[in-house]
């Protein structure tokens, strides 16, 4: 979807950097939360939760500033003189970094997920895999995003979405090589509850006030509230059918 887009400007990656935020909170608040709720409990889902905040805090912290023009690609942006733009290009690009750790931190427990499930029923884990698909582009588009907008290269936000995504397939063959018995499904389930918290930190510290700085307060919001409705929407639909395939 990044790759096939037209040359972006601040003003449009803000509005998308919003939306994608929305995405965020959306997956946190409507999916993985409520989820590990049901699962371990109201107290201990909002432990793991403010345990997620405080540990991602604590490792975005560590990210060091990127020196963007390492990162360009492109001839005319290595070339600006306009250090205003530049600037602001380091910080999109330090965003897409902090957002490529938390997607692939995110993607840790959901392939866990898929392993514990696909060992209990081969069809639950084709089935879990599909809507953990879905909800994996918007997740692929909030890295590419802001790493094509700073660098100009739709190769290295491709690349950098790839890697984070990687996360997923690599905590399967780490789980199924160190724990062959198998990890406790409570441990999971409270561990989806610390991502929910990641993604609520990546969405309100990292995207939104990002977005704020390059589009108009009213776009952001909306484009925020927009970017929830739509994956409660999503989620609508993958749990619509799922209990269709229960039934």
């Amino acid at each position: 979807l990044v790759v096939v887009q037209p040359d972006i400007g601040f003003r449009r990656l803000g509005v998308l950097q919003g939306l994608a935020a929305g995405l965020m909170m959306g997956i946190s608040f409507l999916d993985l939360v409520p989820e590990s709720l049901e699962a371990v409990g109201f107290g201990a889902a909002n432990l793991w939760f403010f345990a997620g905040v405080l540990v991602f805090a604590c490792i975005a912290a560590l990210v060091p500033e990127p020196d963007a023009n390492a990162w360009i690609t492109n001839p005319e942006l290595r070339q600006e003189d306009d250090k205003h733009a530049k600037a602001a290009r380091k910080k999109v690009l330090l965003s897409g970094l902090i957002t490529a750790v938390g997607i692939a931190v995110h993607n840790a427990p959901e392939g866990v997920s898929v392993f514990l499930a696909s060992s209990k029923s081969p069809s639950l884990g084709v089935s879990l895999a599909l809507s953990i698909a879905l909800h994996n582009i918007p997740e692929g588009v909030a890295v590419a995003l802001p790493v094509y907008c700073a660098t100009g290269s739709r190769w290295t936000g491709l690349k950098m979405a790839a890697a984070s995504g990687l996360a997923e397939p690599l905590a399967v063959v780490a789980v199924a090589l160190l724990f062959p018995g198998g990890l406790d499904a409570s441990l999971v389930d409270g561990m989806l509850s610390a991502v929910g918290g990641i993604m609520a930190y990546i969405g309100i510290h990292e995207l939104i006030p990002l977005a704020l700085q390059h589009a108009p307060a009213r776009e952001v919001s909306s484009a925020v509230f927009g970017g929830m409705a739509l994956m409660s929407l999503n989620l609508y639909a993958i749990h619509h059918h799922g209990a269709a395939d229960a039934l």
